[in-house]
């Protein structure tokens, strides 16, 4: 009965199958600068943890593969804006790699080769009609800093507050969309488990502090925005968040409440700091934490707590919600019992949740194994932060459909072709806010521990080619006759 639920709530579709986004609704197409730049220590770039582990722990990915050259799209970059104004996009999603504009970190050592860098790709994407995005930071934190401890050490707050100073300063008046942290969720889990670096997996209250020193960094970041550079240069920030639809395995009590922990522990542990009127975290999270702190004997929270100008300075500092969302995932409790689950304490962030994840082996899947196609979560999702976060304007920033590089995608524009129905729906039908979409990736890239066997593109990139030679797939004719139609049809 359960399965036959979800798969009627995949398929409702006021539209009968149709529909048109309004005139002001944006495109936009997304890489990351490690994943495409390359030019890894050309003109004074500096090393980045991801350099380090590409370098000294090959094993970990796939092929071992490394991005030293990926797209190389340090050099090639006036091609790819081509590649997006043919297509008609009306913003592009980058990131700024910390290194090649601060080698070490610091603002004690400027790399002029790099700050010309992204000031030609700005010029170009504007010379174009394309709006620039910048992610400040994307994962690629400079090594010198992860020496001293990274996200885990508070003094990262100061290192990437010196940095955003310096973008706004450099770039401030040519951007006007900024995203501070992409996913502070997925870097906390780069300290707890070895699935993202810099891969320590150490299994401990780790995640819980960075995720902490992530949500400050932005509070922080936001309010000099405010006091600098807003009134000058009128641009809007936001911390972009990465968050699943969770939904019960069955209907009972017990995996319905896993589902709605996965939730508070992933998405709102960073949205009500933002949203809510009281600011700080949500009581449920923060008495949970506090009470699972007790059983294991520890002397204070595994969650820190704001000081009272923090809470001020987080409250609503967010200029839109940049949101990340792939799939669905079904939750049921990890233990038999909550209370079970601190027989043996680990400290870790994943066992206090306690919501094991599975999927509907009758969802689709690409060749990414955690890449579901379940278009109505995404609709289910923006719901939900409907009501929790005040309808706030949604960008949509990240999503996309990993396959084996295929130049005929038809999976991939399936896959787009019904989430943008349900962003449809969901803006039609139950009146969300949701202003934009991006595609990811431009480009086939360096898909971080998957190295190159998984592409996202809807470019194809030829990486056994010196040149990196570049091919539009299917996809990519499918965006651009839908930004210029503003229509998805039945037909499509």
């Amino acid at each position: 009965m359960q399965k036959k639920n979800r798969q009627n709530s995949a398929h409702f579709n006021p539209f009968n199958m149709s529909g048109v986004f309004p005139k002001e609704f944006l495109f936009a197409t997304a890489t990351s600068a490690y994943q495409i730049e390359g030019a890894w220590n050309e003109d004074g770039k500096g090393e980045s943890m991801w350099d380090r582990i590409t370098h000294t722990k090959p094993h970990m990915v796939e092929n071992q593969d490394n991005a030293d050259v990926a797209c190389d799209s340090y050099h090639l970059y006036k091609e790819d804006v081509k590649f997006m104004k043919d297509a008609g996009f009306n913003i592009y999603r980058f990131s700024i790699s910390w290194t090649r504009i601060l080698p070490n970190g610091e603002i004690t050592h400027i790399n002029q080769k790099g700050v010309d860098y992204y000031h030609n790709l700005i010029d170009e994407l504007i010379k174009n009609n394309i709006q620039p995005m910048v992610t400040m930071y994307h994962w690629d934190l400079p090594q010198k800093l992860q020496d001293i401890g990274g996200w885990a050490n508070p003094l990262i707050v100061d290192y990437i507050e010196d940095y955003a100073d310096l973008l706004f300063q450099l770039y401030g008046d040519k951007v006007k969309w900024w995203i501070t942290i992409n996913e502070p969720f997925r870097v906390a889990e780069g300290y707890e488990v070895d699935l993202f670096a810099p891969a320590l997996n150490l299994r401990s209250s780790i995640m819980y502090i960075v995720m902490h020193h992530t949500l400050k960094a932005h509070g922080r970041i936001f309010q000099l925005y405010n006091k600098k550079y807003r009134s000058k240069q009128n641009g809007k920030l936001s911390i972009c968040l990465d968050c699943n639809h969770f939904e019960g395995k069955t209907k009972s009590k017990e995996d319905v409440e896993a589902a709605n922990r996965a939730t508070q522990f992933q998405l709102d542990i960073f949205t009500h700091p933002i949203y809510s009127n009281e600011g700080g975290y949500l009581k449920i999270v923060r008495d949970m934490v506090d009470e699972i702190s007790k059983r294991e004997g520890r002397k204070r929270s595994k969650l820190p707590a704001f000081t009272d100008e923090e809470i001020q300075s987080l409250k609503g500092a967010n200029d839109f919600f940049a949101l990340i969302s792939y799939t669905t995932i079904l939750r049921t409790p990890k233990f038999s019992q909550y209370s079970n689950a601190l027989i043996k304490p680990t400290g870790a962030f994943h066992d206090d949740i306690n919501a094991a994840g599975s999927f509907d082996p009758q969802w689709p899947s690409g060749k990414v194994h955690w890449l579901k196609v379940v278009p109505y979560g995404l609709r289910e999702l923006l719901k939900y932060i409907k009501k929790t976060c005040n309808n706030p304007p949604v960008f949509i920033v990240e999503n996309g459909y990993g396959d084996a590089g295929e130049l005929n995608d038809k999976d991939r524009i399936s896959y787009h072709r019904e989430y943008l129905r349900e962003v449809l729906n969901a803006m039609n039908n139950q009146q969300c806010n949701v202003i934009g979409y991006t595609a990811f990736s431009l480009l086939d890239n360096f898909e971080w521990f998957s190295g190159y066997g998984v592409r996202f593109g809807i470019v194809h990139v030829d990486f056994t080619d010196e040149k990196k030679k570049r091919t539009p797939k299917s996809s990519y004719s499918f965006f651009k006759q839908l930004i210029q139609s503003r229509t998805i049809s039945a037909s499509q």
